[in-house]
């Protein structure tokens, strides 16, 4: 027995079935993985480092389940969120309910935001840029979408500096991407974010305690 997709393309009844329940997983399971693991205590001070500097309208891309609400300043008057999972959303509900500002979904794709250029104060990535698959295009957004002056506040694990570790990262990056929605272990988040005409104003980098150190290597930065 062969399967036929709605757009005519042929597979083997297994891998049919492996489709379907990867669908499942990444709609469903995964957002809840997410939460819990991004949710870490050990990564908390590492948001608070860069959440205490939001101010304005905020642009977050990968908005999730919404973890960095509880950590907002009071001088941040509205949130502008962009994630492609409905399941996070669900996650984030209370948070969503209990935030001391404005919270507006915009929108799913980071590579595409329907928001107006020169239209927030600051923006917001954390543990996002490692699984947008055109990081390029998002980060042509994010500068798009910032006033004049605008600050591009992160936190984000990436490639490691030290070959024993970086090594680790490579071979695991498949497996990594297969089960964790893309998430790539091994991107140089600073020439990343470099690269798409930012200048780093404050840069951090380091092993978060308590991490694997193939997933522990953070940016924690500051972007104009």
């Amino acid at each position: 027995m062969v399967v036929v997709y709605d757009n005519g393309l042929r597979c083997e009844p297994y891998v049919f079935v492996v489709d379907v329940v990867m669908g499942l997983y990444e709609k469903h399971l995964l957002p809840h993985l997410i939460d819990f693991a991004c949710g870490a205590p050990e990564l908390t001070p590492y948001r608070q480092t860069v959440v205490s500097q939001a101010r304005g309208t905020v642009l977050e891309i990968g908005f999730g389940s919404g973890l960095n609400l509880p950590l907002l300043p009071a001088a941040v008057e509205r949130v502008l969120a962009v994630d492609p999972s409905g399941t996070a959303r669900k996650i984030g509900e209370k948070r969503i309910a209990a935030a001391t500002c404005e919270v507006d979904f915009i929108g799913l794709d980071s590579e595409r935001i329907a928001a107006a250029t020169g239209s927030a104060d600051c923006a917001l990535s954390t543990f996002t840029l490692c699984s947008i698959a055109d990081v390029a295009g998002a980060l042509r957004e994010v500068r798009r979408i910032l006033k004049p002056g605008g600050v591009f506040l992160f936190v984000e694990h990436g490639r490691a500096p030290d070959p024993r570790t970086s090594r680790w990262q490579d071979r695991m990056n498949g497996l990594q991407r297969y089960l964790c929605g893309g998430c790539n272990l091994n991107r140089d988040i600073a020439g990343l974010v470099r690269d798409a005409g930012f200048a780093l104003r404050d840069l951090e980098v380091g092993y978060a305690p308590g991490l694997p150190r193939t997933h522990a290597y953070l940016y924690t930065g500051v972007a104009v």
